[in-house]
């Protein structure tokens, strides 16, 4: 059985990432629909869980691959900007953080200064904040 297996599923995409949380969602609509007199819940999971089936059955292995990668890179975007919001919060009592009015490059500056001429290190644009 576990051959036959392999030889129907030899030059197929198999489970992803994406297929993960494709077939999470279906899950979790799935339970919305057993508690929720509305249908639309159930038919949208057997739809999702379809189209879950149906990628990871695809011969378009790139394709398929184009996908995913597109979601990891989502992801990974989502990670830097979480991570980059939990610094700035960390350094908030310390630092002012100011976008560049030319390049939009944002840059730190330490509080209690007072008014500042402060220069992007991008651009090279000079600005005046109050620190």
């Amino acid at each position: 059985m576990k051959q036959k297996m392999q030889r129907f599923m030899a030059g197929r995409y198999g489970a992803d990432q994406l297929g993960q949380i494709y077939l999470g969602a279906s899950m979790v609509l799935l339970l919305i629909s057993l508690f929720s007199r509305w249908n639309i819940f159930y038919v949208l999971a057997l739809g999702l869980m379809s189209y879950e089936y149906y990628r990871m059955l695809s011969r378009q292995v790139e394709k398929r691959y184009q996908e995913n990668q597109k979601f990891l890179n989502w992801r990974y975007q989502l990670a830097v900007k979480k991570n980059r919001r939990k610094e700035h919060f960390k350094q908030r009592k310390i630092y002012h953080f100011y976008k560049c009015p030319s390049c939009k490059q944002k840059v730190r500056v330490p509080k209690g200064k007072g008014k500042i001429c402060i220069t992007c290190p991008k651009c090279k644009t000079e600005f005046i904040k109050k620190s």
